[in-house]
């Protein structure tokens, strides 16, 4: 018999956290054995129906959703909007209704007009530093909030902060890969669920984390979850 993930809501007591008072980062991503983050540029071609179900468990139990532009462009995100009864299940669950999307960019290439500001049902964040463009900052400022974490360049330690600060502490991160390499060299991952597709990729598809400065991060595992071939894997950062 082909295995299942579990109904919904025990799905949802699979990823919920226990303790939301501290601020906590969750990395979601999605890899194929051979270790590619994506097919053809996206990471869409790796997925399936049951990868979706978990990609959107997941967004449904987070305060905020943390992307780079980088990942904004490539992967053509829009607005982000809940249907009406998962907005009520939030809201019963003591979150709110709508979570805002979070963009982390330093150049500030981003369309003030695109649908993820037009659209956004809760007012969409733009976090920065202050060496950006001031113009662009101005004109994101419009249909964003800006806030500026770090002098030359973006600190991720600065960015949990302003968010914790906002009453946002539940961060989950969807990429791209650099930004996932400066929140491990920042020391500001706590989780990682991992969707691992049963697919060999090969080629010059890059890894899920990308980045100049290598560290060691001891993680430990969570859960197992199956639905077919494809595994689901949750990882904790490994309490000393």
């Amino acid at each position: 018999m082909r295995a299942k993930l579990p109904p919904r809501a025990e799905l949802l007591e699979h990823y919920r956290v226990t303790d939301r008072s501290h601020p906590r980062v969750r990395m979601n991503f999605i890899t194929s054995l051979d270790g590619a983050a994506t097919v053809d540029g996206l990471s869409g071609g790796l997925g399936n129906a049951d990868d979706k179900l978990v990609f959107d468990t997941l967004r449904l139990l987070t305060d905020v959703i943390l992307v780079g532009a980088g990942t904004v462009r490539a992967e053509g995100y829009g607005a982000i909007q809940f249907s009406a009864d998962d907005a009520a299940w939030r809201v019963q669950a003591g979150l709110a209704a709508q979570p805002p999307l979070a963009v982390l960019s330093g150049r500030l290439a981003l369309d003030p007009a695109h649908p993820l500001f037009t659209e956004a049902a809760t007012r969409p964040i733009v976090l920065t530093h202050g060496a950006s463009p001031a113009g662009r900052r101005a004109a994101l400022a419009e249909v964003a909030d800006v806030i500026v974490c770090g002098d030359e360049q973006v600190d991720p330690r600065r960015v949990v902060v302003a968010l914790a600060e906002r009453g946002l502490p539940q961060i989950l991160c969807e990429g791209g890969p650099h930004l996932f390499a400066s929140l491990i060299a920042a020391d500001c991952v706590d989780e990682l669920c991992l969707s691992l597709s049963p697919v060999l990729e090969g080629g010059l598809a890059g890894r899920i984390a990308i980045g100049a400065t290598a560290a060691t991060r001891a993680m430990e595992l969570g859960h197992v979850l199956r639905a077919g071939d494809m595994l689901f894997l949750r990882y904790a950062r490994r309490q000393s």
